[in-house]
């Protein structure tokens, strides 16, 4: 009998394998996106020294429904005005092993707007 394999097991293992590819540099962090359903979460990583530099949530922007495409844009766009008060301009993108649609675009494409380049 075959047990399947839950969803978000399935985006871990996509998640590994490309993260095998990007890590975050002092000079171009990582852009990491977690959406869970009722909230999004950014964090801009420096993965050779272990540290979070900058990061924005729909939680703590305390916005009503964090779980939409505008509470997205709405993270995306604060991360992108934290990212620039500490001098980042340049990141690679983390989709977090998530479909690069809806709510990780909306976060992507408002963080591109603000400023960010990647």
């Amino acid at each position: 009998m075959l047990k399947k394999v839950s969803r978000n097991d399935e985006r871990l293992r996509r998640h590994v394998r490309v993260r095998r590819k990007i890590s975050g540099t002092p000079e171009c962090p990582r852009l990491n996106v977690f959406r869970s359903n009722a909230h999004i979460h950014v964090q801009i990583i420096d993965d050779v020294n272990g540290n979070t530099l900058v990061s924005a949530s729909s939680v703590e922007l305390k916005l009503a429904n964090g779980g939409n495409i505008e509470a997205a844009k709405t993270v995306g766009k604060a991360i992108a005005e934290r990212a620039l008060e500490k001098n980042i301009t340049n990141v690679v993108f983390d989709r977090g092993g998530y479909i690069y649609t809806g709510r990780v675009k909306a976060v992507a494409e408002a963080a591109r707007e603000a400023g960010l380049k990647f």
